[in-house]
């Protein structure tokens, strides 16, 4: 089953959707750009959009159409523990509330929004900030649609944005910007960036590769190599945790524009 982010959070309001979605996308930009301040900072903002969906859908559905902050935000999310256990499961009530004082927490207390704070921003909180927005997030598509958490958690990742300097986009197409690179690792680099489904025909197109034929040799000895999985039936190509690792290790830090 294939879901994106409209369908899957089709439940809630179209404001409070575009919100979380919006205030995820940010701190996942933020965080793969290593910019640990603004993404925990983005946190404080996504909590504050999480708990106005909690609260909502723990009052029948009754949603606000836009995200509000409460006077006292952990007070707030800890009378959502108050709603009836044989209507809501535990994780709506409970679990889900508790990571977002967490996430609010590192907003307000871990000198992020205060000049003068005792402890730094810093990786460690970032990526904190990072997979509790996941999680929440994925529970939330799990809760709203009903699905499982395989394809919850994928409905995540296709939300993600990488944000890599090296690809640019005209249009409908995507270019590398670094000719040095070879066509492999040109591959690879548009296979970690874009979150659509590819194909050879479209990596061609993006890759400016004329025969096809040609290019899928390529293909081939990439999926032999296991960094990209490939079916030629359909023309599918995924990368594989592999193929990922590999521009995020090898490709990208070398990479100074």
């Amino acid at each position: 089953m294939t879901l994106d982010a409209a369908t899957a959070l089709a439940h809630l309001p179209p404001g409070l959707r575009a919100e979380l979605v919006e205030e995820f996308r940010k701190i996942t930009r933020n965080y793969r750009e290593g910019r640990w301040e603004a993404a925990e900072l983005d946190g404080g903002r996504f909590a504050e959009v999480g708990y106005t969906i909690l609260a909502g859908y723990l009052d029948g559905g009754n949603y606000a159409q836009t995200a509000s902050k409460p006077s006292r935000f952990d007070h707030a999310c800890k009378l959502l523990e108050n709603a009836d256990s044989k209507l809501y499961p535990r994780s709506a009530r409970v679990t889900a509330p508790r990571v977002l004082v967490a996430l609010y927490d590192i907003r307000n207390n871990r000198g992020v929004g205060h000049v003068g704070g005792d402890v730094s921003a810093n990786h460690m909180d970032a990526t904190f900030v990072l997979h509790a927005a996941q999680w929440i997030t994925a529970e939330f598509v799990r809760l709203f649609h009903g699905t499982d958490l395989a394809t919850a958690t994928s409905v995540v990742e296709a939300l993600v944005e990488r944000q890599v300097p090296l690809i640019w986009h005209v249009g409908d197409i995507a270019r590398v910007l670094d000719p040095s690179l070879s066509l492999p690792n040109k591959t690879l680099l548009l296979l970690h960036s874009l979150t659509t489904q590819l194909t050879d025909r479209i990596l061609a197109k993006h890759l400016e590769q004329d025969r096809l034929s040609n290019y899928k040799r390529v293909l081939r000895q990439l999926h032999r190599d296991r960094l990209v999985e490939y079916d030629e039936t359909t023309g599918h190509v995924t990368l594989s945790p592999i193929g990922a690792k590999a521009v995020e290790d090898r490709i990208l830090p070398r990479q100074v524009l």
